[in-house]
């Protein structure tokens, strides 16, 4: 009587644990299937870098494809493509509405605020890289994810690092001029920035790590600590790294530990104020000492910067075109 026992009660734990393991694998195969979402550590909806492995597989391959072509007749594209996905997660985080053009009444753009006027730019690229994707796999890819994916491929072709980019944001309806008009600007204090950053729940080494994109690109001269020159209209354009400007590297904070940061903002990471001694000084110093640093803590805070505030699952669309909001029956 007691073998027979033994032997049901063995059975019903082997059956148990099979269809654990069988809930298992199905949680773990819809987390990675290309229409759906995993669950974020602590409950909600978490981003997927396979989200577009089904639905549009050569996703990243055609935008990789068109900022290509387009760095080849202007090298300053990648700089200015990882700053629309900067402003654009600011900025009711990473919808896409930094990318709406006037529509009024009902849509204010976020592109004429003092931060983004006259100096975002890259917007015909996002145009080329959605309509190539639009003809790809029509009404999949939203805009919030292209800027993600074009901020990674433009670091990675300017000899930066690697990450995996995590998808699955939907677009906003909406923009957010007072947002906008508070984005973080070249003459704010220390402090200012890092309540700024601590808003978006980003720390010190986020925002060291996030200014380090100031290793390429350039800047008009109105906003650089030198600001412009004798006969210089205020729009003329200066490196941000004065020695190597068109290629990702930690010359940056070398510029810093040098006093030639091109930015108020920049430099004040290194000021003898003795809150910066405390806080950001000390990053500083390592990310100029250890490239590898650098990069590994960049790619980790625009991950972090990435997760601010998506839309997902039913909020939102997927807009057809970037510049405006879908129109009824699309």
């Amino acid at each position: 009587m007691e073998d027979a026992s033994s032997r049901v009660s063995s059975l019903l734990g082997l059956l148990l644990a099979a269809h654990c393991a069988l809930l298992l694998l199905l949680r773990l195969a819809g987390a990675a299937h290309g229409h759906g979402y995993a669950p974020a550590p602590g409950g909600g909806v978490a981003l997927s870098s396979a989200f577009y492995d089904e639905s549009c597989p050569s996703a990243y391959d055609v935008v990789r494809r068109v900022i290509q072509d387009a760095r080849v007749s202007d090298p300053r594209i990648p700089a200015s493509l990882i700053r629309l996905h900067f402003h654009d997660c600011f900025v009711n985080g990473c919808d896409g509405s930094l990318l709406l053009d006037d529509d009024l009444p009902a849509i204010q753009s976020e592109k004429h605020v003092p931060a983004n006027d006259k100096s975002a730019r890259g917007f015909e690229v996002v145009d080329g890289i959605k309509s190539a994707l639009e003809e790809a796999c029509p009404g999949i890819v939203s805009c919030a994810d292209i800027l993600a994916l074009a901020a990674e491929i433009s670091v990675e072709l300017a000899g930066g690092p690697r990450w995996r980019v995590l998808l699955g944001r939907r677009d906003g309806t909406t923009t957010n001029i007072e947002g906008a008009n508070n984005l973080p600007s070249p003459f704010d204090p220390l402090d200012k920035l890092q309540e700024k950053f601590r808003n978006f729940n980003l720390d010190d080494t986020d925002l060291v790590a996030l200014q380090g994109a100031h290793t390429f690109g350039k800047v008009q001269c109105q906003f650089t600590q030198e600001n412009c020159t004798a006969g210089q209209p205020e729009e003329t354009l200066e490196n941000l790294d004065q020695v190597t400007p068109n290629v990702f590297d930690n010359k940056y904070y070398g510029n810093l530990l040098h006093g030639a940061a091109q930015l108020p903002s920049d430099q004040v990471m290194l000021s003898a104020d003795p809150v910066a001694e405390m806080t950001t000084a000390p990053i500083v110093h390592r990310f100029a000492g250890n490239q590898e640093d650098f990069f590994r803590n960049f790619a980790a805070s625009m991950v972090k910067m990435g997760n601010i505030s998506p839309l997902t699952r039913n909020d939102g669309e997927i807009r057809k075109f970037c510049r405006r909001i879908n129109s009824e029956g699309y």
